[in-house]
């Protein structure tokens, strides 16, 4: 499953049946009982097998699901994951993914429309801005922000002018606009090198940017994961909550559960690990190796519930 290790210095190298063997069968004969989990985490494991139809399990795309690859179209979901996710859906109130792509490539790319099991699956696509819910087949959204035309037609002369080099490119999202550095010579100063011409290309266009594993995304204000997040825990009345995500763009997310935890909601939240990314891994109750922990994860879950 890979492996999996409480948040913070301490839980390094800490096994998935160490720290959580109570999430699987338990194995013949005596054992010790596992290290205790973080209060959190504790609390909101607790509640999930309690009341699974009242879980929420939230789930970013990239680096959660899908393993991170040089050409973002190329992405797909781990060979396990559909199986898991149609295993562990019906057993729990709902599904979401919650991601930054446009909703149908991430409908696309994960394999999510038509399978057996996925019925309440919802994809909140453009941080929430769209949605796709798998009973209709269709997505919703509001008119795009007329800001995104404005900077994608600035856009090269700017790029131009911070000498963006080789490897630097753009990709087109619809309702936002990414600049990647993963191919640059050197990815992470061509990223620290656009961070501030494309704040500035931004702002004059009334819109945001959005860094993450280097990339920087230009997009409307005022929604972000978190803000989906808690809308949707909200609309289907969630009684617990399990996010999984990987990247900088996951953060508002990591806030949002703390909240609701503030609110006596529990929550548990899961780092998707990176050597790219630690801030998450900061925060967590659990981290695992990512998208292969993920579904190693979801499956001992799934099993305890089933």
């Amino acid at each position: 499953m890979g492996r999996v290790r409480p948040a913070g210095p301490t839980g390094t190298g800490v096994g998935y049946g160490q720290r959580y063997g109570h999430l699987r069968d338990a194995p013949h004969g005596p054992s010790p009982p596992p290290p205790p989990p973080p209060p959190h985490g504790r609390e909101a494991l607790a509640a999930i097998l309690a009341k699974p139809g009242g879980t929420l399990v939230g789930l970013d795309f990239d680096g959660t699901l899908a393993p991170i690859v040089e050409n973002p179209e190329d992405a797909r979901a781990h060979p396990d994951a559909l199986p898991v996710l149609a295993r562990l859906a019906p057993k729990v109130a709902s599904v979401a993914v919650v991601t930054g792509r446009p909703a149908a490539v991430a409908v696309r790319n994960g394999g999510f429309a038509g399978v057996a099991g996925l019925e309440r699956l919802a994809v909140l696509g453009h941080y929430g801005a769209e949605r796709w819910d798998a009973r209709t087949g269709t997505v919703s959204a509001p008119a795009p922000h007329p800001g995104v035309a404005a900077v994608r037609a600035e856009l090269p002369a700017v790029l131009e002018a911070a000498g963006a080099g080789p490897g630097t490119w753009v990709e087109e999202k619809g309702r936002a606009v990414a600049v990647h550095t993963r191919r640059a010579a050197d990815p992470q100063a061509a990223f620290e090198a656009l961070r501030r011409p494309l704040a500035d290309l931004a702002s004059r266009h009334g819109l945001i940017v959005e860094p993450g594993r280097m990339v920087l995304e230009l997009r409307p204000p005022g929604v972000d994961k978190g803000v989906a997040l808690t809308e949707y825990v909200r609309e289907i009345g969630a009684e617990a909550v399990l996010y999984a995500g990987d990247d900088l763009g996951d953060l508002p997310a990591f806030a949002a559960v703390e909240k609701l935890r503030s609110d006596g909601v529990p929550g548990l939240l899961v780092a998707s690990g990176s050597s790219e990314v630690t801030e998450l891994s900061a925060r967590a109750d659990l981290v695992v190796d990512g998208p292969a922990g993920v579904v190693g994860l979801l499956r001992a879950l799934s099993g305890r519930l089933g």
